[in-house]
């Protein structure tokens, strides 16, 4: 399935994994509308990336995100890949109820992006969620997380039974290589570098290796219902 001169629009797409699904997609020819909360990611991608049209949205702005898909028009591929949530990495029973519960605000921002983008799907659209490998492989002090992936990979499920015929897929990323390790400054490289070394193909992975998921669960028209994990054998036992 080709996607030059469609319509994609992504949610979260100002860096990491959403930037790249952005740079892919409008490599393959698609209109792309990238938004995010950040105007200043916003504004350094637009100068970066002139062909991808950027704007700035919070997942949990309902009537912005309304005002979007107004604006594209006919989508043909909606793409949720916004954290939208602050995540606390700590035990169970160390996280405060208002702790375990912010990590869902992603869940949350998902069902708004479907409630407010569907309806200007047309027929054999697609929209992906982002999920992530915690939600069927759980560290310590990653409960949240899990829990959190969990609901948006049974959303996935329920939607493709509900909106048929239009697809709902879900791609479900390994340890990626992205700005979320930034905290970590100076030791950024050597952290990964050692994560990477519990991992079966040996190495993190890489934002771009995420998009490529993505854009198979875009382009395949007979995928419906589907968790794409892009882990490098992670989920192995």
């Amino acid at each position: 399935m080709q996607i030059k001169g469609q319509n994609v629009v992504i949610i979260g797409g100002t860096s990491g994994i959403g930037l790249a699904t952005a740079v892919a997609a409008s490599a393959a020819g698609a209109n792309v509308w990238s938004a995010s909360r950040s105007a200043d990611k916003v504004a350094l991608c637009q100068s970066n990336y002139p062909d991808i049209e950027f704007s700035q949205v919070d997942i949990h702005d309902p009537a912005g995100l309304k005002d979007l898909f107004e604006k594209t028009g006919k989508i043909n591929h909606i793409v949720g890949a916004a954290t939208g949530a602050n995540r606390t990495m700590v035990p169970f029973m160390e996280q405060t109820d208002e702790q375990f519960r912010e990590a869902f605000n992603k869940f949350w921002g998902y069902t708004n992006v479907v409630r407010q983008g569907a309806p200007f799907l047309v027929e054999d659209g697609s929209i992906t969620l982002v999920s992530g490998t915690p939600a069927r492989k759980c560290n310590p002090g990653m409960s949240s997380v899990s829990c959190t992936g969990n609901a948006v990979e049974g959303l996935v499920r329920a939607l493709a039974l509900e909106l048929a015929p239009r697809r709902v897929n879900g791609v479900a990323p390994g340890i990626i290589d992205t700005g979320m390790f930034d905290r970590l400054g100076d030791n950024k490289a050597a952290a990964l570098e050692n994560i990477g070394k519990g991992i079966l193909l040996g190495r993190v992975g890489a934002a771009e290796e995420v998009a490529d998921g993505i854009m198979l669960a875009i382009g395949n028209p007979y995928m419906t219902g589907v968790v794409l994990d892009i882990d490098g054998g992670a989920l192995l036992p």
